[in-house]
């Protein structure tokens, strides 16, 4: 959440961002209910929940969480205002000073800085710019290497900044396994690795067969996975965002928080953001707001806010590690439509999310969709189907959050008033390690530059809008069964999904 809770991650088809609530697949289908039936299986679930508190895992940290900083009251005036403090608008405002030292920038926050997508995601770090490399390959075929390399190196200059500036938020290059948890989705791994070898793009890419992959994290609804290596860090999200917000501090950038942007306007030579007690004049703006609407009106109908969901469970014993393996500490995510995310923290917990993805009518974004206990106590089912091993672990958090969600599940970005604002968004739950190529491209936009990244056809084009309620809503529900369908049966795709593939709507995670 993510970004929103995320895997980060979702997948979905015609605004569904996939995963849809109340369908049996994945690791929550993989195998039968344990002893008990299914109505044990479901008071065991309760019990793990009975203390998890309602409340983010990454952001219940007060010792290390920062003061806030003030409102803006009055008037500000600057070189660059960035809007938004997650990772999109803090890698920007990092950026705009490591490029240009004198460069005034001012950043403006609704709430404090990591509250949203960037201090409640899963933690993974990937170096994917385009939601994966099957969706890459299949939206950009021509581009899908160039694409593939600067993922790469901009997770590698994460990594860079990261050591820089001292920034603690455990970043383990570790990489991380699709798992397939189905018949089909063997098959399915089996294909995407010979595309990456037909590509040239497979070094550090290992397939594993059932054996190997159990050898890894020991899962009895494991039938395969594929490792990537090299594509994929695990960060602590929270300690990520609040380490660059201490960068962009020394770097000079003056930081506003609980300052939410209400309106966007040109005046003379400059553009301004009203503000609730004041204004900021500035020669650009760049946009961070991701799954919140957006102050450039036309970009809104390409984003459909989605909720997404997480659990976390008490540190795990040491025969509880040992019963699970897990030593090389990977992400893991399963294979199908509606799929789950994990990863074991610095301090042993497994983080558990995904499957439901929510998204409510006219776009509606609230605290109160935060937290869902129907969603909650099927992730818990799920967890212990996949790890039976460890009936009797207890979740202490429970948490969900807001993921922008656009129609080719991948980034997309613009300019308006006549190129003094740039805009970047649509990260669908992959948005940790892609927003620092982002704002990049926010920054190349606003100066003019044709660069390697502006090039692209993927920045220069967008992705099919979504309709007006309530045809939206209706794409959405119609989609959800579909995939859920799909799931059901082997991961055929219906004459619905097929018809979304063909419009350019249809993903398949």
């Amino acid at each position: 959440m993510g970004d929103a809770v995320n895997r980060d991650g979702s997948a979905g088809a015609a605004g569904s961002a996939g995963k849809a609530a109340g369908s049996a697949g994945a690791a929550g289908s993989a195998g039968k209910a344990g002893p008990g039936g299914a109505g044990g299986a479901d008071a065991r679930a309760l019990r793990a929940l009975a203390d998890a508190e309602p409340a983010v895992f990454w952001l219940d940290e007060p010792d290390r969480r920062p003061r806030p900083h003030s409102a803006l009251v009055g008037g500000e005036q600057c070189d660059l205002l960035v809007v938004g403090g997650g990772y999109s608008g803090l890698w920007t405002a990092l950026l705009a000073k490591e490029r240009d030292p004198a460069r005034d920038v001012v950043l403006i926050e609704g709430e404090e800085v990591g509250w949203a997508a960037s201090g409640r995601n899963g933690g993974f770090c990937a170096a994917s710019l385009t939601h994966g490399f099957p969706n890459g390959l299949t939206r950009w075929p021509d581009e899908i290497t160039t694409l593939e390399e600067l993922g790469l190196r901009n997770l590698d200059a994460i990594e860079e900044t990261v050591a820089r500036y001292g920034i603690d938020c455990d970043f383990e290059r570790t990489g991380e396994i699709a798992v397939a948890t189905e018949p089909h989705q063997v098959g399915e791994l089996e294909e995407i690795a010979e595309q990456t070898r037909a590509l040239g793009l497979d070094e550090g890419v290992t397939l594993l067969d059932r054996d190997a992959v159990r050898a890894e994290a020991d899962s009895p609804t494991f039938l395969a996975g594929l490792w990537d290596r090299r594509g994929v860090a695990m960060v602590n999200p929270a300690r990520l965002a609040w380490g660059l917000k201490r960068a962009c501090e020394e770097a000079g950038v003056r930081i506003y928080e609980h300052t939410p942007a209400t309106r966007l306007g040109a005046r003379g030579a400059e553009v301004a953001v009203r503000t609730p007690y004041g204004r900021v004049r500035a020669r650009h703006i760049a946009l961070g707001t991701n799954a919140f609407p957006s102050l450039v009106r036309r970009v809104r109908p390409y984003i459909v806010p989605v909720y997404d969901y997480a659990l976390m469970t008490e540190p795990l014993s040491e025969g509880q590690l040992a019963a699970v393996g897990w030593k090389n500490r990977q992400g893991l995510s399963d294979s199908a439509n509606h799929f789950h995310y994990f990863r074991i923290t610095a301090d042993n917990r497994i983080l558990w999310g995904g499957y439901d993805v929510l998204y409510h009518y006219g776009s509606r974004i609230a605290r109160e969709y935060e937290q869902r206990p129907e969603t909650f106590r099927k992730l818990s089912r799920h967890f212990f189907r996949c790890f039976p091993q460890l009936e009797g672990l207890r979740f202490t958090h429970r948490w969900g959050g807001v993921i922008d969600t656009c129609s080719r599940f991948s980034p997309f970005f613009g300019t308006a008033m006549e190129g003094r604002v740039s805009y970047a968004a649509g990260y669908t739950g992959l948005g940790v390690g892609a927003t620092r190529f982002g704002a990049e491209v926010m920054l190349d936009l606003l100066d003019g530059a044709r660069t390697e990244r502006t090039a692209l056809e993927m920045v220069r084009k967008k992705p099919l809008p979504f309709p007006p309620e309530p045809v939206r809503w209706a794409g959405i529900g119609i989609t959800q069964w579909a995939l859920a369908r799909s799931d059901a049966r082997g991961g055929r795709r219906n004459l619905w999904l097929r018809a979304m593939d063909r419009a350019g709507m249809g993903f398949d995670s």
